[in-house]
């Protein structure tokens, strides 16, 4: 009976040693592609069924995943406690710069280079990104060209629920605005159930640079994917009908 109309469940997320609310805990559904965050008193409420999964998650606390039931839909508010992780800081190395006094030679020693290229190619929406002006740039965007994220299609090819997981969180508001505040991945490999590694792969695979793995924010991941796919499907269909 739940599973056939539209329910939330709504809760609240509290410190598990000191009991105090958490504000602004990231909550996804991972089953309806839905997300949003607690308020100042650690309340939410979010779109969810009987058996969905929801994943929470807050800096500095370990993520937990939250079965959905139907006493829960039934009887309103849960009390869900995190738990906060132990950090060691790691060593930090301050590096001197000797400077010369002109500034076009101190401003290269202090800011580092971005040597990542995008490069347009017919009949794409967007480029690949090739890294630097090295002599085989132009060669490993051909390459991609013609082996066009060949990893890509065996992670999802023969999982279609996932890659419509993938459009439904580019059209989420609520999720991108999570994603673009979030470096960690975590919430990427709950939602699209891959390990990190093949993750990475994945954008590695579609010819993004070390660089944009390691630096850029998980919305910009989220993009590169579902980009790199939209090409895939566009370069598969033209080799199908004999247009390349």
């Amino acid at each position: 009976m739940f599973g056939q109309t539209d329910t939330t469940v709504k809760g609240t997320v509290i410190n598990a040693s000191s009991g105090s609310p958490l504000e602004s805990v990231n909550i996804v559904n991972l089953n309806e592609v839905k997300g949003t965050t607690t308020n100042s008193k650690g309340e939410f409420e979010i779109k969810a069924k009987a058996t969905d999964t929801l994943h929470f998650s807050y800096l500095g606390f370990k993520s937990i995943r939250v079965r959905v039931t139907n006493d829960w839909i039934k009887y309103g508010n849960s009390t869900i406690e995190l738990t906060e992780l132990a950090f060691a800081l790691e060593e930090v190395v301050v590096t001197e710069f000797k400077l010369t006094g002109f500034l076009e030679v101190d401003i290269q020693q202090v800011v580092p280079i971005n040597t990542n290229y995008r490069y347009n190619i017919s009949g794409l929406q967007t480029g690949y990104e090739a890294g630097g002006r090295s002599s085989n740039a132009v060669t490993r965007v051909l390459g991609a060209v013609f082996n066009p994220a060949d990893f890509l299609h065996s992670m999802f090819g023969k999982q279609p629920n996932e890659m419509r997981k993938l459009k439904k969180m580019k059209q989420d508001d609520e999720i991108r605005t999570l994603l673009a505040n979030r470096f960690d991945r975590e919430m990427l490999v709950a939602l699209l159930q891959v390990n990190r590694v093949d993750l990475d792969e994945i954008i590695r695979q579609c010819n993004y640079s070390k660089s944009f793995i390691e630096t850029a924010n998980d919305l910009q991941i989220l993009d590169a994917i579902s980009e790199c796919y939209e090409e895939y499907r566009i370069l598969s269909r033209n080799r199908k009908y004999g247009k390349l």
